[in-house]
């Protein structure tokens, strides 16, 4: 049962991360579209390097396990954040669906956070709890 355990964490923390990979490759390639919505939404757009940092960056390290439980509880609360921020809005289509889709992804990556990475990870490998 162990090993079944073991495949399970690997496997949630490869498909986890995906949407935000290519959300921050997006980032990365539409920069200033990006910002302008940003800005649009009164975020300021020198944030956008940051989003990127954990959107991409941080999908990676949840993909490796490498500082997993910290990159976990930073994402989870970016979720929450951004569904406040650009997915609250019931007038605008398909914006609940969005805020709900957050939700839920902040609730995967808070028990990341809680449960850790799981044995084929690079934290594991170091022996490190964060």
């Amino acid at each position: 049962m162990k090993k079944l355990e073991d495949f399970g964490f690997l496997l949630a923390r490869i498909l986890m991360p995906v949407l935000f990979i290519v959300a921050g490759w997006g980032k990365i390639h539409g920069y200033s579209a990006t910002q302008q919505y940003m800005e649009h939404m009164h975020v300021p757009g020198f944030l956008l390097p940051l989003t990127i940092l954990l959107e991409f960056g941080g999908g990676l390290a949840i993909l490796l396990g490498f500082l997993t439980r910290f990159t976990a509880i930073v994402t989870a609360v970016f979720a929450v954040i951004t569904a406040l921020i650009f997915h609250s809005d019931a007038s605008v289509a398909g914006s609940s669906v969005n805020f709900m889709k957050n939700l839920s992804i902040s609730g995967g990556y808070l028990l990341l956070f809680i449960t850790g990475p799981g044995a084929y990870s690079i934290d594991r490998l170091l022996n490190k709890k964060w």
